[in-house]
């Protein structure tokens, strides 16, 4: 299903999703953008919209299955400008999702469980939102892999991450909110503006009337920013993004700054869920 524009897709009221969860995917390039709509496909969402470039080709089975709206990608505000119109046009409690192209969502026992049971009983515990953590993958060859993007040579850093407290207006810090660091965005904060170093993303919520998702990944509703409840520890994803390291090498003003993004703290990346529990970069909270 192709549109040439949100406002197309939004007026027709037999397209827009009716139920979730729906999953966003912006398309910068057209790295691995094939990959990363079936990645999602198959971890059950139940619509997967794409917002694109009209110059970029898809598969016949994703021309069939995906929601295509052309979109210029590269526009100040593309990201907020998709995800908020998606909110505005589905019903109200509809759970959402976004990313990138050449990013992958994992959450706690992804292999045997979909996303819309992991949701369901997110749903259960009074949630709203989700917090995710943007885990960055590398080509363990750049020579091989100049765009430092390799599925099967991907690598992560398997420890220097950290976080910071969140700062509200008042100086004093937000309640139940942090702001998380670590991966190639820390070990080459230089070439990263400081506004984008962060890898906390909430990436997984409810939609409601006047939500508005933020350009720092946050949303108007400040409990939706939140990393977990009041009572005790909830569930968080993991979203495993070549990314940035595919910017800082195709960024003139890094790139011959970089022959490898491997240091003694990498390790492969095994494609499983279990990975990211074990060195904490996703929580199963109650989720058992």
């Amino acid at each position: 299903m192709q549109f040439d524009s949100l406002s197309s897709f939004i007026a027709d009221k037999e397209a827009v999703p009716k139920k979730g969860p729906v999953a966003v995917v912006l398309a910068e390039d057209d790295v691995e953008l094939e990959t990363t709509l079936r990645h999602h496909q198959q971890a059950g969402f139940a619509h997967v919209i794409a917002f694109m470039p009209e110059r970029f080709g898809l598969a016949r089975d994703l021309q069939d299955s995906v929601i295509r709206i052309a979109c210029n990608t590269s526009a100040p505000d593309a990201l907020e400008t998709a995800v908020n119109g998606v909110i505005g046009a589905v019903p109200a409690g509809t759970w959402m999702f976004y990313c990138y192209n050449a990013e992958f969502l994992f959450h706690p026992f992804c292999e045997t469980r979909s996303v819309g049971e992991m949701l369901a009983f997110h749903t259960e515990e009074r949630r709203n939102a989700m917090l995710t953590y943007v885990v960055d993958l590398y080509a363990e060859d750049l020579w091989a892999n100049p765009n430092a993007v390799s599925l099967d040579g991907a690598h992560l850093d398997k420890s220097g991450y950290y976080a910071l407290a969140r700062p509200g207006a008042n100086g004093h810090p937000k309640e139940r909110q942090l702001n998380f660091y670590g991966g190639l965005r820390w070990r080459f904060e230089e070439h990263v503006p400081e506004a984008r170093r962060k890898i906390d993303r909430i990436s997984l919520f409810k939609t409601k009337p006047g939500l508005k998702l933020r350009d720092d990944h946050t949303f108007n509703d400040e409990e939706y920013n939140t990393f977990a409840c009041e009572w005790h520890h909830n569930l968080t994803a993991a979203i495993c993004s070549f990314r940035t390291a595919k910017a800082l090498k195709l960024n003139p003003g890094s790139t011959f700054d970089i022959d490898t993004f491997k240091w003694h703290n990498s390790a492969p990346f095994e494609w499983h869920s279990r990975q990211l529990l074990d060195l904490g970069l996703m929580e199963p909270g109650q989720w058992f």
